[in-house]
């Protein structure tokens, strides 16, 4: 494994690169990594220019928690203008369309809270694995805030609007089991980095174009008239397919019977 340097000389967004996968690490445990500003800045840098060499991306952060959303103690002690923060929540918006539409897979590993804008952190992620100690919040509400890093969008298409409009008026604490039933996450583990880490393998050695085209297109269909999504759904087919020589390899593979069928 090797470690490369993160985007800024300090060590609050820590890189690593374990052959094709890059492991991400958000190194703030001591304010329950938090995001503030900065934070944000150097998620954004590194998910602008992510080494060509990385196939699959692991998110995790250090300590007892995943992520507590955005850093209040910052917000309180800046008082912010409404101008001000709209450019701090375009900021996330940045970083975290980048994570989701990059084209490349990103593998979340959730313990402790995942809260607020952990939950958005989170959500942007395209496959999210969780410890048995995961827990899930948007307690903007009782803050006397509103969401601002995109759960109005991502955490309301997982669990509908309806239920987000719940949460965030009850301030209630979902706990890892009703997580997964809602689809916050995917996976349950003992281990989530480990299980993460396994997926993300997996996941690196699929065709590029083909990983590239589930993580860019799939969203972005969903926002189309069916009429729409469907004719770039083909266009989308057309030019996986232009992989020809990874395509033919791996059909190939599957009709000489050189690699396992899809079975329980």
């Amino acid at each position: 494994m090797t470690t490369i340097p993160a985007p800024s000389s300090d060590d609050v967004l820590k890189i690593e690169i374990d052959g094709n996968v890059a492991i991400v690490t958000i190194n703030r445990p001591e304010m329950r990594n938090a995001l503030d500003e900065a934070a944000v800045a150097k998620i954004d840098a590194f998910f602008s220019n992510v080494p060509p060499e990385v196939g699959a991306i692991v998110l995790q952060t250090e300590g007892p928690h995943f992520c507590a959303g955005l850093d209040l103690k910052e917000h309180h002690a800046k008082r912010r203008s409404p101008t001000e923060f709209m450019r701090v929540c375009q900021g996330w918006h940045r970083a975290f369309d980048k994570m989701q539409h990059g084209g490349i897979p990103i593998v979340a590993a959730m313990q402790g809270a995942v809260v607020g804008g952990g939950l958005e952190l989170a959500a942007a992620a395209h496959v999210r694995v969780a410890d048995r100690t995961a827990y899930f919040a948007l307690p903007e509400g009782q803050r006397g805030i509103f969401t601002g890093g995109g759960a109005t969008v991502r955490v309301a298409r997982i669990i509908t609007p309806g239920r987000m409009i719940e949460l965030m008026l009850t301030g209630r604490v979902i706990d890892v089991e009703e997580g997964r039933r809602l689809g916050l996450a995917h996976y349950i583990a003992d281990d989530a980095r480990a299980t993460a880490l396994d997926l993300a393998r997996k996941i690196a050695g699929n065709a590029r174009l083909s990983n590239y085209a589930i993580v860019t297109a799939i969203n972005k269909i969903s926002d189309m008239s069916a009429t729409d999504g469907l004719y770039t759904e083909g266009l989308i087919m057309c030019m996986v397919q232009t992989a020809i020589d990874d395509v033919q390899g791996r059909l190939g593979d599957f009709v000489g019977k050189r690699t396992e069928k899809v079975q329980l």
